[in-house]
């Protein structure tokens, strides 16, 4: 399991090597935790709807884009060009800073929490926070080797 740009890859692993080569093994904890994210800010009460809407679009989006990109490289559509590679670099990257901007945010929407919440929501917005900054750790982990292969390819 040695990681593509140490390695001296530089191109994206196609067919069932996604599960095996790093970063791409990372697709399936962001899969988890971004949609962890999305069920507990969607479970609980909003007590401020524009931020933890933006909370929202970030989750939905990233676990869409995640799957959708899961898929492409499973099925191996992209065909080893070096394009790709900057699609997955600019990807990851972009997703690092949505993620770090929900989490904050989701994080100031908890703290702001008074009067009307119960522990229960109280407790599943801290999940929420905790789970979007592991996912914020795992995309910006996961943009940091992309970029170390896109420099490389």
């Amino acid at each position: 399991m040695a990681p593509a740009a140490a390695s001296g890859g530089s191109s994206l692993p196609s067919g069932f090597a996604v599960f095996t080569t790093f970063p791409d093994l990372l697709f399936i904890l962001e899969f988890v935790f971004g949609g962890l994210v999305w069920i507990l800010v969607a479970s609980s009460l909003v007590p401020m709807p524009l931020i933890q809407g933006w909370v929202m679009f970030v989750s939905v989006f990233c676990f869409v884009a995640t799957t959708a990109l899961l898929i492409l490289y499973i099925i191996g559509v992209h065909g080893g060009e070096a394009s790709w590679v900057t699609l997955d670099a600019t990807y990851h990257c972009t997703a690092a800073l949505f993620y770090l901007s929900a989490s904050v945010l989701e994080a100031l929407a908890t703290i702001q929490m008074h009067n009307g919440f119960t522990y229960k929501q109280y407790h599943e917005n801290i999940s929420a926070v905790v789970f979007s900054y592991v996912a914020t750790l795992l995309y910006v982990v996961h943009a940091v080797f992309s970029l170390i292969r896109w420099k490389s390819s």
